[in-house]
């Protein structure tokens, strides 16, 4: 992650590496055989539609095939001193590029960068783009990508490190942890039960702790592989290896109408067994691969862990990365960007409210509102506002005490989604519903990223 404004302590401990040490390539660790990747992808082209079950068990079957011990390999490849810190432009970037582009010849994504390669050359620095076209031919016209960066920061140097410098900083973390969960994803492609609608672009960029060279190359310069087709929604996995308590941090929700809920859709499907915990974060800064695209007016989130006292410091080890966190993160990549591939209808619109609108506006928004001065307050008990970013869900702000909604377990900052199980479609679609139910109602809220059931029960008459 771009150092940016961000500050940090040191602890831990650093490796110096002789300055002639060259890169060591490791054995994958994943090996598939070509008949294997042909037989799935036989499967991934049948235009025939797949029966509902069977599609729903390869489709788990997918989100399956993610597994911690394999991101590990990764890791622990991508953050050995042998890589001397993964500088973008250097030998040691240079030999991890080598590294992701022999994992990506070993599954079955089409070479998207210059000249028939995985590669986009840029400034001695490389992308690496593989391609898995979509199924409708229209749609698949539509370009969704999500990507990671390789580089990090080498030796350090006051520019870039926290110190000390001179020593390797492997980066296990930064963006390591990315990586290797895009590979993860990467991988997992190779066993859904078709082919979304749109294409999917897995990208690693390189130059991210330059100043986001990689990302904005190619927003700005796509490769001939690509032309004719348009990014409609992009995804950034950047430290996503330091999960603690389930909670995970989503940047650029706001981009475009009802983004969250898609986010907490794919959260909660049970075929992908994320149930992360979502901290929404309304903040957009220039600090990871994300902004180039927000920049650009594409609908685009972020995944990340948070920061740590390692970051942008030699101790930012493999020993300290939390590898079974890097497995449902993984699998919510994998089942937000197949949904958003496959969705029917036009792509999602960006939003460009979400340039306007930071942390303080949510907090204004979310605030807890007063009691009413009357006794009139409604027979459940309830105060809401609606969210322009987020129509379909409005926001609780109130729960008066001793009211049904207290009683149910209802709380200040939940999302209404479902109404005895018919989804919302606004604030005033909400209060009508509520208006007419009887003396039992049952809600479904996001709070905090997680769908929770609540019944309120023994509502008084519509006072």
């Amino acid at each position: 992650m771009d150092s940016g404004k961000l500050n940090s302590v040191y602890s831990g401990r650093a490796h110096p590496v002789p300055q002639g040490a060259m890169p060591v390539i490791r054995p994958a660790a994943r090996i598939l055989t070509v008949a294997f990747r042909a037989a799935c992808f036989a499967t991934c082209s049948n235009v025939l539609p797949m029966p509902p079950a069977a599609a729903a068990e390869l489709m788990s079957a997918a989100h399956a095939s993610i597994r911690a011990a394999e991101a590990g390999q990764h890791v622990m490849t991508l953050a050995d001193d042998a890589f001397e810190g993964r500088e973008g432009g250097t030998r040691g970037g240079r030999a991890a590029g080598t590294y992701i582009v022999e994992q990506l010849q070993k599954l079955g994504l089409e070479p998207a960068g210059d000249d028939g390669s995985f590669y986009q050359s840029f400034g001695g620095m490389r992308n690496i783009l593989g391609l898995l076209r979509g199924s409708d031919p229209d749609a698949a016209r539509e370009l969704v990508v999500v990507g990671a960066h390789y580089d990090h920061v080498g030796y350090g140097n006051a520019a870039t490190s926290y110190g000390p410098f001179g020593y390797v900083h492997n980066g296990a973390d930064d963006n390591a942890s990315g990586v290797a969960g895009l590979l993860e994803v990467a991988g997992a492609l190779e066993h859904l039960p078709q082919r979304p609608r749109r294409s999917i672009l897995i990208a690693f960029w390189d130059g991210e702790e330059k100043g986001l060279l990689g990302s904005y190359h190619f927003v700005r310069v796509k490769p001939a592989a690509l032309a004719g087709l348009k990014t409609v929604f992009s995804l950034n996995l950047d430290m996503i290896g330091r999960l603690r308590g389930r909670r995970l941090e989503v940047y650029g929700a706001r981009t475009s109408p009802d983004l969250r809920a898609a986010v907490v859709q794919a959260n909660t499907d049970p075929a992908i067994r994320a149930g992360l915990e979502l901290a929404f974060d309304w903040d957009i800064a220039d600090d990871s691969d994300h902004y180039p695209f927000i920049a650009a007016g594409i609908p685009t989130v972020m995944f990340h862990t948070g920061l740590h006292d390692q970051y942008h410091r030699p101790s930012d080890d493999v020993h300290l990365v939390n590898l079974d966190g890097i497995e449902p993160v993984a699998r919510l990549t994998l089942g937000l960007v197949t949904m958003l591939a496959d969705e029917p209808g036009p792509p999602r619109p960006f939003r460009q409210q979400c340039r306007a609108e930071s942390n303080a506006t949510k907090r204004l928004l979310e605030a807890i509102a007063p009691e009413p001065v009357t006794a009139q307050r409604g027979r459940w008990g309830i105060g809401s506002r609606p969210d322009p970013g987020e129509p379909s869900t409005p926001v609780i702000v109130r729960v008066s005490p001793g009211s049904p909604a207290a009683i149910g377990g209802l709380r200040p900052g939940d999302r209404l989604v479902t109404v005895d199980g018919a989804a919302i479609a606004s604030q005033e679609d909400m209060l009508a519903r509520l208006r007419d139910a009887g003396n039992s109602v049952t809600l479904e809220v996001d709070r905090r990223g997680l769908l929770v059931h609540v019944t309120m029960t023994n509502g008084q008459s519509v006072q």
